[in-house]
């Protein structure tokens, strides 16, 4: 095996877990975060225990926050912050790029300032263009117990496709290819709005035949809107799509399904927000994507019910109304020609 030098940028519960997978593969691997505290108590307890508190890391991982010398030293950089920070800690790093590095990013949702994703943030930079994106129902919690998972590594590059593949394949975490880096983001993004609604639901007692109908249908939404913005929608059948919908739209352990079951609890959105004291991405996904499907003509009864229910003051029963009497015809769009047929 070669061993490769690693640095994962941010100091969450999913950069963690896999800075552990890749220590224990062997690899070099440091772990860049802004918490001096948070640094000093994983390198002398080997425990984060803000977000991972029940998992002991391996011996090998070294944080650190000297971001220079970390970029420095590696040959492969996950970048894994949450999308509000994404672009300002990218561009502090572009300045130690080399063309030979590799960018993965891991964090699922939209830059805040402008409709663009996380891949687009990192392909602006001038040195490397080696970019993939890792995507997949990957519920940090799980992953840090050694529960079996599954992710996907998209990139139209060869090369980062298998070296992210070296670096993470392990006993239970098992990493698969995809070209459609496209695909992969935007279902990674675009699912946080459905766990929202799922959470919801759920915080209401709704039957499973209603759960399993909000689920599809949140497919089909998502499907249809990244169809639109060039994605394969075969995409959506693999794991980066059905695979991390159902992983969120059905766990507590996921943060935007947690928001919605507090709002379905009887919470305003800043209470449901505060109550889980971690970034839930669904709640900024949702204002960009209802603006782009406006501006785009894109049919999305869910995420425009979500939307109303949360900024505009509207009730729960409107949003589930809104899947039994909008203008649906085709169960599976992509099956027929009748592309512009609303669902």
């Amino acid at each position: 095996m070669i061993k490769h030098s690693v640095c994962v940028l941010g100091g969450g519960s999913f950069g963690t877990a896999l800075a552990n997978i890749m220590a224990t593969n062997g690899h070099q691997v440091s772990q860049w975060m802004r918490n001096e505290q948070q640094v000093e108590e994983i390198n002398l307890t080997g425990l984060n225990s803000r977000y991972l508190p029940n998992a002991p890391l391996h011996q090998e991982l070294l944080a650190t926050s000297n971001l220079e010398q970390a970029i420095r030293d590696s040959d492969t950089v996950f970048v894994s912050i949450p999308s509000k920070s994404f672009e300002q800690v990218v561009e502090r790093i572009e300045p130690l790029l080399t063309s030979d590095k590799i960018l993965i990013s891991t964090t699922k949702g939209f830059n805040p300032n402008r409709f663009e994703l996380m891949s687009d943030v990192l392909k602006r930079n001038a040195v490397t263009q080696k970019i993939g994106v890792l995507s997949g129902p990957n519920l940090a919690k799980e992953i840090a117990a050694g529960q079996m998972t599954g992710s996907v590594i998209a990139s139209s590059d060869d090369l980062v496709r298998q070296r992210v593949i070296e670096l993470l394949k392990s006993p239970t975490f098992r990493v698969y290819e995809n070209a459609d880096s496209k695909g992969v983001e935007l279902a990674g993004a675009l699912k946080n709005i459905y766990a929202i609604v799922c959470g919801l639901a759920k915080a209401l007692k709704v039957g499973e035949n209603t759960m399993s109908m909000i689920m599809t249908r949140s497919l089909a939404e998502m499907s249809r809107f990244a169809v639109h913005f060039g994605a394969n929608p075969m995409t959506f059948l693999g794991l980066a799509g059905m695979g991390d919908l159902i992983a969120t739209c059905t766990s507590p352990l996921s943060r935007n399904y947690r928001v919605g079951f507090a709002i379905g609890s009887g919470q305003n959105l800043e209470e449901a927000v505060g109550s889980i004291g971690e970034v839930a991405e669904g709640v900024n996904t949702l204002k960009m994507v209802v603006e782009e499907a406006h501006k785009h003509g894109l049919y999305m009864p869910l995420a425009e019910g979500l939307f109303k229910l949360i900024f505009d003051g509207a009730t729960l029963d409107s949003l589930i109304g809104s899947m039994m009497t909008g203008e649906q015809k085709w169960d599976v769009e992509f099956a027929t020609n009748e592309e512009n047929e609303h669902v």
